[in-house]
């Protein structure tokens, strides 16, 4: 807390603000600093002085599948909101990745997220649709929340109604958010552990520099595919399932078999005497591409994470399961 309070003066000097005001409490407590009992659903941390504080938690059914023995608890996060308590645990564990036998490369858009199911030999084993309306709703609640803004430029941040209607229709696009993050992760890892494939996610990190377009960028704002690939990849990393990331520059454009590839218009191509959509290319080049990765390149594991750089995987040929791959995931849970 302390930190983040020096945190808020500097900025507040920097800028020339009036006065700085701390607005959320938040402390990382270490395992040494708090004692909790699963059986009573208790927390006991450790204060000034030799006191402790005790809070009964408030607990979730979903978090029983943590207490099977596999998984540590380390450091808590506890944070004051508007006058609540929020207790965060946090559950590590090592994970083994199985050594995949078939490649899905997933292509997801506005609407629906797309897929492609390829062997190690390239061959297309299946594809699919996964559609959701989760963004564009979400979409329509925040155009809602800007507009109601514009009307009143100068006065909204002093109209209660107007806060409170601003908030609501915000916190509810941010919920439908998170739940559509959720529900194709969830979809794409069940097809995943199904056939033993590796994910093939793509590297949208420049995307933002390459959109063209006021409308483009801005639902690019509200574009949740950075919290969609992590839950993916921690979805995955649960049920020891690989994930990667390939450069989708092209993907769309490309012709993945070497066939003449004629575009009828912005969605819908012609393979060949077969008519497809433009998603359907894309994955399909996803899977090929991070199956050449595989096969003994350099491998993009996550486009936030210090690996970003890529690494090159340790399985030698001929020998695959000789050396066994172990990542530690973690995971906040409130």
């Amino acid at each position: 807390i302390y930190k983040r309070a020096r945190e808020v003066v500097e900025a507040t000097k920097r800028n020339k603000g009036s006065k700085p005001v701390l607005r959320r409490l938040t402390a990382r407590i270490s395992t040494y600093d708090y004692k909790v009992d699963f059986n009573t659903k208790t927390l006991r941390v450790a204060v000034l002085n030799d006191y402790w504080v005790e809070f009964k938690l408030k607990w979730y059914s979903y978090l029983d599948k943590y207490l099977d023995g596999s998984w540590r608890l380390g450091e808590i996060q506890v944070s004051y909101r508007s006058g609540r308590i929020f207790v965060y645990l946090t559950f590590s564990r090592e994970v083994q990745l199985g050594e995949p036998k078939i490649i899905i490369g997933v292509d997801i858009n506005f609407n629906n997220a797309t897929y492609t199911i390829v062997d190690l030999n390239g061959s297309i084993v299946s594809m699919g649709v996964i559609p959701f309306r989760g963004l564009s709703k979400a979409l329509h609640l925040k155009k809602l929340a800007e507009e109601l803004q514009k009307k009143h430029p100068k006065s909204w941040r002093f109209l209660k109604w107007l806060r409170k209607a601003r908030a609501r229709w915000l916190k509810r696009a941010g919920n439908i958010l998170l739940d559509s993050s959720h529900y194709i992760a969830k979809k794409i890892v069940e097809i995943a552990k199904e056939y033993n494939a590796m994910v093939v996610l793509e590297d949208l990190e420049k995307l933002r520099e390459r959109a063209n377009g006021d409308r483009f960028s801005w639902e690019l704002q509200l574009w949740c595919y950075r919290r969609v690939q992590y839950f993916v990849e921690y979805k995955a990393l649960i049920n020891g399932i690989r994930v990667i990331y390939v450069d989708p520059r092209g993907s769309s454009r490309t012709s993945p078999n070497g066939e003449p590839l004629v575009f009828i218009n912005y969605r819908f191509v012609k393979l060949r005497d077969t008519i497809t959509t433009r998603d359907i290319i894309a994955s399909w080049n996803l899977a090929l591409r991070g199956l050449k990765q595989m096969r003994g390149s350099r491998v993009k594991w996550s486009p936030d994470s210090p690996r970003d750089e890529a690494m090159t995987p340790r399985a030698k040929r001929g020998n695959p399961g000789a050396e066994k791959y172990l990542q530690v995931f973690t995971g906040n849970y409130k």
